[in-house]
């Protein structure tokens, strides 16, 4: 409460500290606008659509207590997980927007290419020219998406075995999607001129996945600050729009809700719970992703509006989930999510761990490299064992085409997954996650610090009267030992997933002993199905 108080008395500091600016408002010159007029300004680009945001708002405080949940977040904290989603345990995250044009650096370029001494900014010069005469609204025609094919994309992932599919509707850069009412800049009135989150949600739910979206709308408030302070076409007010109110980010470092300082002014609040509610009576969506910057403090107030408006929407349709970052939410309002980490051990609610299948960026970009198969899905195997989902981002190229190399690799999770699927899909993590030599790190962006697992690493999962251990590597000589499993267990009959061949089995002191038939198609990970007397 003491660090909430004290955000809010710095936000009022700060709308009272004006910098002088002298600039023509159609020949943008270097300057920084105080956070109460930047943010005057973007709402004088935006005052054409008060009248849709006022009713939608409108309707959100009509509609959020209807059910069983309240406005609170006492009552919110009741949330738990639909089953749908807890079975799920593997989606697709798709980061595609006019950041796949430049296709430089990472998805973060429209921000970057604005902050000086960066290999982005440089790149853009040397490329594109000053950011006064090519800005990244400029990108936006180049975003033709002429190979888009939704179905295509949709079948693809039910290929690679996934239950549900979250593509980013708004990322940073504040360019929408789907056809928002809120925007003019979005995809359905410019780029491709078509409504990409539309398309996408018949594609996905015509072949019988889950449908969700993710919103980066909040972090907008500030992600263009950079154009402020040097000639670029940010501070031209045609297009503030566009660019938001890009106020000065005062965090130490951009994710760093602990030490920010940001101002966020109410009518922006009013603006991101708009559009979000907008996005949830337009499509519907299952799952709701965010990211980190709605656990800046001045949303507290303004998210439980949203969160009780879509949860008690969503019971009247088997349940919905919204995925938050850690310290983002009261404990218990949402599931969790990891980026591009994990959890040590099994947890009592249902989690989700979020990565990409490239390794530098989430939105495509030209020379980016691929993990493998074999260390998805032994990321998959272990975030399951512990009571987990993954959801696993691809990014498109501009033209709407998905990398050769990102396919494949779907390709390859997907036929493991329908061989060995029953051991992960509608699974209960058992009395003990694994056991082996190789542990993961936990927490967020520790995804490459875990070594590779080992013949020696197993992660156990449940299904009725079946354990399922899940070996990480075939083992030496065709001999396993599973330490978890003790005599007083009473093993009745053990069995290879992959070709349903019997194996032979010996409880021991130390164990159950297997002696494996011939290794198997695949060199995955190894799947034991365990049927137990008790």
């Amino acid at each position: 409460m003491k660090r909430t108080l004290f955000y809010l008395g710095f936000a009022l500091a700060c709308v009272t500290s004006a910098v002088a600016a002298q600039q023509s408002p159609t020949a943008p010159t270097a300057k920084t606008l105080s956070p109460q007029d930047a943010d005057l300004a973007w709402q004088k680009a935006t005052a054409k659509f008060a009248p849709q945001r006022q009713a939608t708002l409108a309707r959100v405080a009509e509609h959020m207590n209807d059910g069983s949940f309240r406005a609170d977040w006492a009552s919110l904290q009741h949330y738990s997980s639909p089953t749908w989603y807890d079975d799920a345990k593997f989606g697709i995250f798709i980061h595609w927007g006019v950041y796949s044009v430049p296709a430089f650096g990472s998805e973060w370029y429209s921000r970057n290419m604005y902050q000086p001494n960066t290999a982005d900014f440089a790149h853009h010069v040397a490329t594109y020219g000053p950011q006064s005469k090519f800005g990244y609204k400029d990108f936006i025609p180049l975003f033709k998406a002429e190979h888009f094919d939704p179905a295509a994309w949709a079948e693809l992932f039910k290929q690679a075995g996934a239950r549900y599919v979250v593509p980013v509707a708004e990322h940073h850069d504040g360019f929408a999607m789907y056809d928002s009412q809120l925007s003019e800049w979005t995809a359905a009135k410019m780029g491709p001129h078509r409504d990409v989150i539309g398309e996408l949600e018949k594609a996905v739910r015509a072949q019988g996945l889950h449908f969700g979206v993710s919103s980066h709308r909040a972090e907008h408030d500030w992600f263009f600050d950079g154009g402020r302070k040097f000639d670029s076409d940010v501070n031209d007010p045609r297009y503030a729009g566009l660019y938001g109110p890009a106020q000065a980010h005062l965090a130490k470092q951009d994710e760093d809700l602990y030490n920010d300082w940001t101002y966020v002014s109410e009518a922006w609040r009013d603006d991101w719970l708009a559009r979000t509610a907008e996005l949830i009576d337009a499509y519907h969506p299952d799952l709701i992703y965010f990211d980190w910057w709605v656990g800046h403090p001045t949303f507290r107030d303004t998210l439980p509006k949203m969160l009780a408006y879509y949860y008690n929407q969503g019971a009247k349709r088997g349940g919905v989930v919204v995925n938050y970052k850690q310290g983002d939410f009261f404990e218990g309002a949402g599931t969790l999510d990891i980026e591009r980490g994990q959890l040590t051990g099994i947890q009592p609610a249902h989690w989700q761990t979020d990565t990409s299948i490239s390794n530098a960026s989430w939105g495509y970009i030209q020379g980016d490299t691929y993990k493998s198969p074999k260390e998805l899905i032994h990321l998959l195997v272990d975030v399951v064992s512990k009571n987990g989902n993954l959801l696993l981002n691809i990014g498109p190229r501009s033209d709407g085409t998905i990398p050769a190399d990102a396919q494949q690799i779907l390709l390859a999770i997907g036929s493991w997954l329908k061989t060995n699927g029953d051991a992960i899909y509608a699974t209960q993590p058992w009395r003990s996650f694994g056991e082996g030599p190789t542990e993961v790190v936990g927490g967020t962006f520790q995804d490459n610090k875990t070594k590779p697992y080992t013949a020696q690493d197993f992660r156990f999962t449940r299904k009725g009267g079946a354990l399922f251990a899940i070996e990480l590597g075939w083992p030496a000589g065709g001999k396993a030992v599973i330490h978890s499993i003790k005599p007083e267990d009473h093993v009745r009959a053990v069995s290879l997933l992959a070709n349903g061949k019997s194996v032979q089995w010996q409880q021991q002191p130390d164990g159950l002993h297997l002696s494996l038939p011939a290794q198997p198609v695949g060199d995955y990970a190894y799947v034991y199905r365990i049927e137990l007397a008790n």
